[in-house]
């Protein structure tokens, strides 16, 4: 990273804003690697830039910052399968009988995680909205004039991601509803019934995997719904899991070894994201029922 002279204004006010500026980068990126970026290319154009014509600093790096993140996760989308440094947290696997039990203190603990799952959902205008105006007070017009959209559609958006994320405030229960939601898509994903995927995928879906190579991330309803077939593959049982308080399965092969766990985040009826983790040794590090 460049070094910055103390002596310089511009710079000393550019390291003050720093580790908020890194703070936005991460929450927009998930990447500690991508966020350090983001910042070092504002800093860029800060340097090029006339200073006397910014009349609010910290605004003016907040909005850059923001828009080079907003690009970076466009390209993702652009790239159905990237490769990133930030794995899947963690997953805390409890068998799911129904309502989880009030004194499961290894699913109270997991909330964080799930929050965490669920952000990864958000398509980047959701993102950016929700991060920028909810995380750090940034105003609607300011965030709509770096997503082109108006005061109100910010507002929207903001407010869809804000349902997304609010839906972990209460991850020991798994209504019905959203069982009924993640049997669906099981069904349609067994009987290839590309229709009844889409009806039950959110248009900004992500699937995350955790491969032994690294993760594989797949954004949008058409392109989840069309890879579908890992849902079923060398599985020959599953059984209903919560899994870090999401609505969850656990598939095995024939040999009774695991082949996956996968977690479902169901928002307004339909799946928002999929986190799959496939790589044995993450698998074999994890607490899992015996097959039934």
């Amino acid at each position: 990273m460049s070094e910055t002279s103390p002596r310089d204004p511009v710079a000393e006010a550019f390291e003050a804003q720093r580790d908020r500026l890194r703070a936005v980068a991460y929450r927009m990126l998930g990447s500690h690697a991508d966020a350090e970026d983001a910042v070092q290319e504002a800093w860029l154009r800060l340097s090029r830039q006339d200073t006397a014509t910014i009349h609010n600093l910290a605004g003016w790096l907040t909005t850059v910052v923001g828009r080079i993140s907003l690009d970076v996760l466009r390209s993702r989308q652009s790239r159905p399968e990237a490769s990133y440094d930030a794995r899947l947290p963690e997953f805390v696997v409890t068998v799911d009988d129904g309502p989880a039990p009030e004194d499961d203190v290894a699913l109270a603990d997991s909330v964080g995680l799930a929050l965490l799952v669920v952000l990864e959902s958000l398509g980047p205008s959701e993102r950016l909205a929700f991060v920028l105006h909810d995380l750090f007070a940034v105003p609607f017009e300011e965030i709509g004039r770096i997503l082109g959209k108006s005061a109100d559609a910010t507002k929207m958006l903001a407010s869809r991601a804000r349902r997304k994320v609010q839906a972990t405030d209460r991850p020991a229960v798994v209504g019905r509803e959203q069982r009924e939601v993640v049997q669906a898509f099981l069904t349609a994903a067994r009987s290839g019934d590309f229709e009844g995927l889409l009806r039950v995928l959110d248009p900004e879906v992500r699937l995350t995997v955790d491969t032994p190579h690294g993760e594989i991330v797949v954004l949008g309803a058409t392109k989840v719904a069309a890879g579908a077939q890992w849902s079923a593959g060398a599985a020959v049982r599953g059984q209903a899991v919560l899994v870090n308080g999401l609505p969850g399965i656990v598939a095995w092969r024939a040999d009774g070894s695991p082949l996956s766990v996968v977690a479902f985040t169901v928002v307004d009826g339909r799946i928002a994201g999929i986190a799959v983790v496939t790589d044995p040794a993450r698998l074999a590090a994890m607490n899992l029922p015996d097959p039934g």
